[in-house]
């Protein structure tokens, strides 16, 4: 009888306590609205996110890779130019292998005449003024600058056939006053000088030359056919600094003919 007394009292004790009395355990109807609920930190269960939620997440991710900007103005670029530019320059123009760039060479002024007797009975009387040019030759008279003059002046004509001619600059310092004339087969000046990157047209036949190669030379004319049989070739140029001028008459192209040339060169003031 005492037993079932106690049971009775246990029971109705028992019913009057709620769940939500005891601290650390959670009503089950939170449940009903899990979106409410704080995510899991468990790594390793995957999470998923919501709709709305994701599209929120990948906002705030943009927004934290670009910088912010004010109304109307473009997201700063990083500077072409300046100085990094002026490095880059000085860095290719100090590149092994390169050459500077030479001065630019004013155009020589020409003229023709048609005094053919006169030049050639004058030029007969003077030593060295009348030379044959040799068939597949060119004779190359080199004449450096003087202080006491600002320009070269040439003249010349021949007998019967054309002949090439063109007119270089050696920037070379100079290392002797004395005009010298040298005379080479046409290979033979190609394989001494094969750096120059002379204006060459390939199968020009009215040029007389391919072209003339040096490192420190510049071309003020080209090598060119000249009706020098027909009239007298003149010409002159000033001097562009320290140098010598490299007068080209050119009989490359003839495999017949050896041409006769009268011609003088002398300085002006």
């Amino acid at each position: 009888m005492e037993n079932l007394e106690a049971t009775s009292e246990l029971q109705s004790r028992l019913s009057s306590l709620s769940v939500s009395s005891f601290s650390g355990i959670a009503s089950k109807n939170c449940d009903s609205n899990p979106l409410d609920r704080l995510q899991s930190t468990d790594l390793s269960q995957t999470v998923i996110y919501p709709d709305n939620q994701t599209k929120m997440d990948d906002n705030s991710n943009t927004k934290g890779l670009q910088q912010p900007t004010e109304k109307g103005e473009a997201p700063s670029e990083p500077a072409v130019g300046g100085d990094s530019q002026e490095s880059n320059t000085n860095e290719k123009s100090s590149l092994p292998g390169e050459r500077e760039a030479l001065p630019p060479l004013t155009p020589a002024t020409t003229w023709t005449s048609m005094n053919l007797k006169e030049l050639k009975a004058k030029l007969r009387q003077e030593k060295d003024s009348v030379v044959t040019v040799y068939r597949g030759d060119i004779m190359t008279v080199h004449v450096p600058t003087v202080p006491e003059a600002k320009r070269v002046c040439w003249e010349f004509a021949t007998d019967g056939y054309d002949i090439g001619f063109g007119v270089y600059f050696d920037w070379s310092p100079v290392t002797s006053r004395a005009i010298t004339v040298h005379i080479s087969e046409s290979s033979d000046d190609e394989d001494e000088d094969d750096e120059l990157e002379g204006p060459v047209i390939p199968g020009d036949v009215e040029k007389g030359s391919k072209a003339v190669t040096n490192s420190n030379l510049g071309e003020i004319l080209p090598v060119y056919r000249q009706d020098s049989h027909l009239a007298v070739q003149g010409g002159s140029h000033d001097f562009p600094g320290e140098g010598t001028y490299l007068l080209k008459f050119d009989n490359s192209y003839s495999l017949w003919r050896n041409k006769t040339l009268y011609y003088r060169v002398y300085y002006s003031a």
